[in-house]
């Protein structure tokens, strides 16, 4: 359904309140109230079945019976009689509606099965609604308050929606106290309809929304928030408070994979790679959301902090130190004129301790000189209130010093009642005050943590220096074999077969039945071997005496063979045991690595990273990524741990190959993208010697699903079904397939290639370069929300890419606008044609139903393209351009 119904929950052209009232202490008067006396002022209809007037209006007793059009129903009923309500708004051709009623799923089974037929009924409409179970909505720009709540939201830039009503009222409460504003005031309840994912795409897309606050308990449809939440954080930041931080997830599993890889572990993962920051308390949230409010972002790190307290100074950098910074350096021209201005004994250092004397003017002369230095980023100002020292005058002074002047600037006044004054005044001005300094520090590093977001997410990923290969038939194969409804895990000898397939470096590894055949076995394989226990119901082999190390001759392996037989029965009498496995021993390796994946309930499967051995749970040291993963990503997972800074070498400790560990992990990506039966892999250990990485342990459990790839990952992978080769007009052949991250290189060529009419033909302006924002944002696509085809002539080293067309498709899926642009010496040979065609094919195939594009009068060749194709074409109104438009229900090509 369509998420641009939601416009009419914020700007109806009337409403009707089902279960209006004028009892006091009921929802239906607390709802008509805030409607009415908000100021909002379309027609506002009154619905109740025992009263002909509420509010002086007139009241019906039925949707139906209104003989006007609705936009918005506001229902506050009974929820056992919502059905029929709902029936008569979807009659009735309502489309909007929030349900302020409890009784859903959060109650049982019962409720469960009401709001599926609620929804049901709704879908027949394309009725959108809001709850059931929430507080309801407010948009202060148009004096809408749709809510129970006691107050109006001040307006401002700022979205918060909230599944809790109780959080929404609590939020309310201190955005009043601190004068913070709010775009829209969302109360999302229970999320039958609209829910995270549909409300960040709106407010995405509204030009009047600076930032998005989100207060979660849990997500719903989670492919559709990861889309909807990368697409958004790279132009607005989104701040996150995640309840529920649930062991759930990380009760003892099988595997150490399994019982590392926390439900709360996975979100974090998630959120960071949606570019989402996540806080972990309400203080928190609204530390974070004044910053953002009220101030613009800092350009980076370098803080300056002015104080008029050594002791508030040294708060404040050590909290910085906490993150692992310092305060910023100041320059020789920022310290003279600090010096010109400040007594001898200012702290002639950054803290800029001004002295506990420091009247207004001083702290207006420190903070201009501050402002205009260019190795600063950002400000802190101090203050604890001293006998000589008048808080509020202060707070004066710098509201006059940095009005006009844009810097992110925030304070910490301490001292309670004595600078309440002072915060009245700061807050009045939209200048962020906090109690203390370790406040205000954690809310500053979190909208840094923002902005390094935004950079890793604009960064382009290298290649890799080979292509990577993977024996599909052969890894199905082995699957297939082992597949059980309930879920079984491999052997060790077709685990390792299987990750072999894709290309991983396990350890040659065989299986002996017996001592004599281990004997042979070790002779075979020329040197110290290992043994372990096989059986499939033994998965830690050493907690069972199971593994023997440094083997050799055949006295000692007959010894360790009998020796392991015997452990494993005593460990578990009734395990099935197959044998042991003999791999050759590898001696001494430098160090042992985890690398590992899980199925998680709600983000599918996700890659772990991090310290292995017998004791990884209890170091902890591990990171996760969700699939598919590129080197850029495959090497932020391996730097978020502390063995990745030992991988770069470490006194004794050889350097490993960390492109060989990037596509070790992008090979495990790849194999949980292709195959959703996998539900869980351990490798652990993975030996480190001498650069390099073995494989030495590994369990893999696998069980059927009925869900094919890729729609058991939650963000969408490479589409390489599209990929085909075509032989154009001058009989050369083109490979055409889907865009790549790892394209930016050939993209900026392409660029290159194209004169000056080219660029404004596709861009309607003049670009002389490509900025690396612009990179990124034309090559690391998300590939459910965007068709990019690009044509590629040459191979290896000679590759190039000679032309791109895309579709960018509006959230619901419905419409596109497609783009496109062709090297100049490349042009007239087809290359638009093929790649428009196949854009389009894919756009059919997702069922977009139109896709449009608009074009300069004066580029006839586009213009001749579309026409051929089947673009019908119009005047764009108020302008020159031109409209191709094609429907695509009705394309036959």
């Amino acid at each position: 359904m369509s998420q641009y119904h939601l416009e009419k929950f914020f700007s109806p052209q009337s409403i009707a309140v089902v279960g209006a009232s004028e009892r006091p202490g009921s929802i239906g008067r607390a709802v008509m109230a805030n409607l009415t006396e908000g100021g909002y002022e379309k027609p506002i209809i009154p619905v109740n079945q025992k009263h002909r007037r509420i509010f002086d209006r007139k009241a019906f007793s039925r949707i139906a019976d209104i003989k006007d059009a609705i936009d918005l129903a506001v229902i506050a009923i009974p929820i056992n009689t919502m059905p029929d309500v709902i029936a008569q708004c979807v009659d009735k051709g309502v489309q909007a509606a929030i349900i302020i009623s409890a009784g859903g799923k959060e109650v049982g089974e019962t409720g469960k099965e009401l709001e599926e037929k609620i929804n049901t009924t709704a879908r027949r409409g394309g009725l959108r609604i809001i709850g059931p179970n929430c507080l309801g909505i407010a948009y202060p720009k148009n004096r809408l308050n749709a809510t129970f709540a006691a107050h109006m939201p001040l307006s401002g830039k700022m979205a918060f929606v909230s599944q809790s009503g109780a959080i929404c009222t609590a939020i309310l409460g201190i955005s009043l106290q601190e004068r913070i504003g709010f775009s829209h005031f969302v109360s999302a309840g229970s999320m039958v309809d609209v829910d995270f994912g549909d409300l960040i795409d709106f407010l995405g897309n509204d030009p009047e929304v600076e930032s998005i606050l989100l207060y979660v308990e849990n997500i719903t449809q989670t492919r559709k928030f990861m889309s909807a939440a990368r697409a958004v954080s790279r132009v607005k930041p989104i701040v996150l408070l995640k309840a529920g931080k649930s062991a759930a997830g990380a009760r003892a599993a099988a595997s150490h994979t399994g019982a590392m890889a926390g439900e709360d572990a996975v979100y974090d993962a998630a959120f960071r790679r949606a570019g989402i920051i996540r806080v972990h308390t309400i203080g928190e949230l609204f530390e974070c959301a004044e910053l953002m409010a009220k101030q613009p972002r800092p350009r980076g790190n370098r803080l300056a902090i002015v104080t008029n307290s050594g002791g508030g100074g040294v708060m404040a950098a050590d909290a910085l130190s906490e993150y692992g910074i310092t305060p910023a350096n100041l320059s020789e021209k920022t310290m003279a004129q600090l010096d010109a201005v400040l007594p001898p004994y200012w702290s002639r250092n950054n803290p800029i301790d001004i002295l506990g004397d420091a009247p207004p003017r001083r702290y207006a002369d420190a903070l201009g000189i501050c402002i205009d230095a260019h190795e600063i980023d950002a400000l802190l100002v101090i203050l604890n209130p001293q006998a000589m020292t008048a808080a509020e005058d202060v707070a004066e002074a710098i509201v006059q010093i940095v009005e006009n002047r844009r810097i992110s600037l925030f304070t910490a006044f301490t001292g309670g009642v004595d600078v309440a004054e002072a915060h009245r005044v700061l807050n009045g001005s939209g200048i962020p005050t906090y109690d203390t300094p370790e406040q205000a520090i954690r809310a500053f590093m979190y909208m840094c943590e923002y902005e390094r977001n935004l950079n890793l997410l604009q960064e382009i990923p290298p290649r890799l220096h080979h292509d990577l290969l993977f024996d599909m038939d052969r890894a199905g194969r082995i699957i297939c074999d082992n597949l059980d409804e309930n879920g079984r895990f491999l052997s060790e000898i077709d685990s390792k077969e299987l990750l072999a397939a894709y290309g991983l470096p396990v350890v040659p590894t065989r299986l002996a039945v017996s001592a004599d055949e281990a004997v042979h076995i070790a002779g075979d394989l020329n040197g110290p071997v290992v043994l372990k226990i096989h059986s499939k119901d033994i998965t830690h082999k050493s907690d069972a005496g199971g593994v023997l190390l440094d083997l050799s001759g055949g006295e000692a392996i007959r010894k360790a063979f009998d020796e392991i037989m015997e452990n494993a029965r005593r460990y578990n009498p009734e395990a099935a045991l197959f044998g042991v496995t003999v791999e050759p021993m590898i001696s001494r390796s430098d160090l042992e690595v985890l690398l590992g994946a899980k199925k998680d309930p709600n983000f599918g499967p996700v890659v772990m990273f991090g310290t292995g051995g017998i004791l990884t749970e209890i170091i902890g040291d591990r990171a996760i990524g969700l699939p598919p993963l590129n080197r850029l990503l495959a090497r932020f997972l391996i730097e978020e741990t502390r063995i990745g800074r030992l991988l770069k070498g470490y006194r004794n400790i050889a350097p490993v190959d960390m492109e060989l560990m990037e596509e070790m992990i992008i090979r495990l990506a790849q194999l949980l993208i292709d195959f959703p039966q996998i539900g869980e892999i351990d490798m652990n250990p993975v030996l480190i010697k001498d650069g390099m990485a073995h494989v030495a342990d590994a369990r893999i459990r696998v069980s059927a699903t009925d869900i094919p790839p890729p729609h058991h990952l939650v963000i969408s992978p490479y589409p390489k079904e599209y990929e085909s080769k075509q032989t154009i007009r001058s009989g050369e052949e083109i490979f055409i397939r889907p865009i790549k991250p790892e394209d930016a290189p050939l993209f900026e060529d392409l660029f290159e290639q194209l004169s000056e009419a080219s660029v404004h033909y596709r861009f309607f302006c003049a670009i002389r370069h490509l900025p690396t924002y612009m990179l990124a944002r034309f090559t690391q696509i998300d590939y459910d929300r965007q068709i990019a085809m690009v044509a590629i002539h040459g191979e290896d080293s000679r590759e190039r890419m000679i032309g791109c067309c895309r579709i960018v498709a509006d959230p619901d899926g419905v419409e596109g606008e497609f783009g496109m642009m062709v090297g100049d010496r490349w042009q007239g040979k087809g290359i638009g044609t093929a790649l428009l065609l196949k854009c389009l094919g894919i756009a059919r195939e997702r069922r977009m139903r139109f896709v449009k594009g608009i074009v300069l009068p004066d580029n006839r060749n586009m213009l001749r393209l579309g026409r051929d194709i089947g673009f019908e074409i119009a005047g764009v109104p108020g302008s020159g351009e031109k409209e191709l438009h094609i429907d695509l229900d009705a394309y036959a090509p």
